[in-house]
C-alpha cells in the first residue's frame, strides 16, 4: 500500500455511476408526470432541462433489513440542481419550492457552512472569504476553528484554509456573494413551514478522507500547487472567475490527483442521497426537496436508485487508519511541523488580501 494511504471500504461498497448512467434519462417518465399533474409551465421547463428531476418512493430500491420499524421513507424526493453564483437559480429555487410545498427542504451545506445562509446579500464591505464554501468566518470563527479540528484534524483545517484562499482568488471576478440559492431556500422554508435540513457532510470530514487518500509526494505537490496559485500575479481568466464553483474546483484537483474523486465527489453524492432518503428530518415525510449543485445530480439519483440497503451514514463519515502508535507520533509531529509554516504563510497571504 502506498504511503499515506488508507484503505477505504466506502470506495468498493458505493461504485460512481457507471459511464452510461444519465439521471435525466433513468427520472424522466415519473418527473414529467409529476410536473404535469401540478400544471406549473415552470417546473416543466425546468425538468425539460435537466434542472429539475423527481424520485418516487418505489424507484428507491429494496427497504435493508437494518431500518427501524418506524423509519419510512419520504413518498418523493425532488432534486433542484443550481449554479451557487447564477441568479436564476434563486429564482428557480423560490419557483419550485412554491409549487412542490415540501415538508423539508435538504440543502447541500453542513454545520460548518450554514452560515453561508445568512450572509448579508450586499458583500461590498465584507471580507474577500466571507462569501465561500469553505471559509471559516462568522461571529464564533474560533468555534469553527476549533470544530474544524476535532472533525477533520490539523490537517484539513489547513487544506480548507488553502482551498479558501484559492477559491477566494480565482472567483474574486464573479461580482456576485455565493450561495445565494440557499439563502433563498432558508426564506422560502419559513414562508411555507418547512424544515430546513442541513444535507452534505461535514467539509472537515471529507477534506480529511481526501488528504488522507493521496499520498505523501501528492500531498507535497497538492500544497505546492495551490500555494503557487494564491501567490501568483498572473491574472486569472475571467470565464474561470465567474463559472468556478466548489465541484468545478474539485474536479479540476481530481484530474490531476484520481484518488481525490471518491471522497470529494463520489462519497458526497451518496451522503446528500442518505440525507435526503434516510436521515432521521426526513422520516415520513411527504415530500423533500433537495437544493444541491447541478454537478451532484447525476450521482444523487444513482445513489438513490441503485441503493440495494448497504447506504450507511457510518460508512460515509467514518475513519481508517492501519498506522502504529509510533508511526502516528512520528507523522503527527512532521504534519504539525508543516501545518505550522503553512497556517503561518497563510496568514501573511491574508493580511495580504483583506
Amino acid at each position: 500500500m502506498a504511503a499515506g494511504r488508507t484503505p477505504s471500504a466506502t470506495a468498493a461498497s458505493f461504485p460512481p455511476p457507471p459511464p452510461c448512467f444519465d439521471y435525466r434519462a433513468a427520472v424522466l417518465a415519473d418527473t414529467r408526470a409529476a410536473a404535469a399533474a401540478a400544471g406549473n409551465p415552470a417546473l416543466a421547463a425546468l425538468v425539460e432541462s435537466g434542472a429539475l428531476v423527481r424520485v418516487p418512493r418505489r424507484r428507491f430500491g429494496p427497504v435493508p433489513a437494518w431500518r427501524p420499524p418506524d423509519f419510512m421513507e419520504p413518498e418523493e424526493v425532488w432534486i433542484l440542481g443550481t449554479s451557487h453564483l447564477s441568479p436564476d437559480s434563486v429564482a428557480d429555487v423560490e419557483r419550485v419550492l412554491r409549487a412542490v410545498q415540501p415538508d423539508n427542504i435538504v440543502v447541500e451545506l453542513c454545520r460548518s457552512r450554514a452560515g453561508i445562509m445568512y450572509v448579508s446579500t450586499d458583500t461590498s464591505d465584507e471580507p474577500l472569504l466571507k462569501s465561500n464554501m469553505f471559509s471559516l468566518g462568522g461571529a464564533k470563527f474560533f468555534g469553527a476553528v476549533n470544530r474544524s479540528i476535532n472533525l477533520g484534524g490539523q490537517s484539513a483545517l489547513a487544506l480548507r484554509l488553502l482551498l479558501a484562499v484559492f477559491s477566494s482568488k480565482i472567483s474574486s471576478g464573479a461580482n456576485r456573494p455565493f450561495g445565494e440559492e440557499f439563502r433563498a431556500a432558508r426564506k422560502v422554508s419559513e414562508d411555507i413551514g418547512a424544515q430546513l435540513v442541513l444535507g452534505d457532510r461535514p467539509i472537515e470530514i471529507t477534506l480529511e478522507r481526501a488528504w488522507k487518500s493521496l499520498t505523501w509526494d501528492q500531498k507535497t505537490k497538492l500544497v505546492i500547487s495551490l500555494f503557487r496559485g494564491i501567490t501568483s500575479t498572473t491574472d486569472t481568466p475571467q470565464e474561470e472567475k465567474t463559472a468556478v464553483s466548489p465541484y468545478e474546483l474539485y474536479q479540476k484537483l481530481s484530474t490531476s490527483y484520481p484518488s481525490l474523486l471518491q471522497p470529494l465527489i463520489h462519497e458526497r453524492d451518496m451522503f446528500l442521497a442518505w440525507s435526503l432518503k434516510r436521515s432521521k428530518a426526513v422520516n415520513k415525510s411527504k415530500t423533500v426537496v433537495g437544493v444541491v449543485g447541478k454537478g451532484h445530480m447525476n450521482g444523487i439519483v444513482y445513489a438513490l436508485i441503485s441503493d440495494q440497503g448497504d447506504l450507511r451514514f457510518r460508512d460515509l463519515v467514518g475513519r481508517a487508519s492501519s498506522d502504529t502508535w509510533v508511526s502516528s507520533l512520528i507523522k503527527g509531529l512532521v504534519r504539525d511541523t508543516i501545518i505550522g509554516l503553512v497556517l503561518w504563510a497563510l496568514y501573511k497571504q491574508l493580511q495580504a488580501l483583506l
